[in-house]
């Protein structure tokens, strides 16, 4: 990956508003919004041989590994290097080691965005989200699913405030901040 290659984190829980932040900010500075689900999506389906193995980790209710949603993105970043001006990545980290094999294999990100959202605001959007869709998650399993982010972000977050260029916003008022933080920071100064 070229070295000047633009790369944002958009690190936030599920149902934090993470999918429309990251559609505004692509439609103001031009990345290429990459998210971690859409790309298993796509996997799954791609009937590939990878892609079986993606069904079958989902369908037992285990994560995918990070291993392979690294080799998702890395795919889709250089299959869209000459057509963006960055990528935005969500969805991924989703624990410390990956932050780190994605810096050593990939490059460090040059923002870090986390959006600081209510556990009862992530519930209550993923409980209307999920009574408008086929796939009917419970309470209960939206509330183990908010737990279990809560518990491998931490560290991730620990890790990226220690970084510059690291910011946490409010899920209020986030996209102004952030547009902000774009505009502000020296080295972005070329997509005012």
């Amino acid at each position: 990956m070229p070295h000047n290659t633009v790369r944002f984190h958009h690190l936030c829980g599920p149902g934090s508003g993470k999918g429309s932040q990251c559609e505004q900010l692509v439609k103001k500075y031009g990345f290429t919004h990459l998210s971690t689900g859409d790309l298993l999506q796509n996997e799954l389906s791609s009937l590939s041989e990878r892609s079986k193995l993606i069904k079958d980790i989902m369908e037992c209710g285990e994560p995918v590994p990070g291993g392979i949603v690294l080799e998702l993105l890395k795919e889709a970043m250089v299959a869209n290097l000459g057509d963006t001006k960055g990528f935005l990545i969500d969805g991924y980290p989703r624990e410390l080691n990956e932050a780190k094999e994605f810096e050593s294999k990939i490059g460090e990100p040059k923002l870090v965005f986390c959006l600081d959202c209510s556990a009862e605001t992530m519930s209550s959007r993923l409980l209307m989200r999920s009574q408008s869709s086929q796939h009917f998650d419970s309470a209960e399993t939206i509330k183990e699913g908010i737990e279990s982010y809560y518990q491998a972000a931490k560290p991730v977050i620990a890790y990226y405030e220690k970084k510059p260029l690291s910011y946490l916003y409010t899920a209020d008022s986030v996209y102004p901040e952030i547009k902000q933080t774009c505009t502000q920071e020296r080295s972005f100064s070329w997509y005012k």
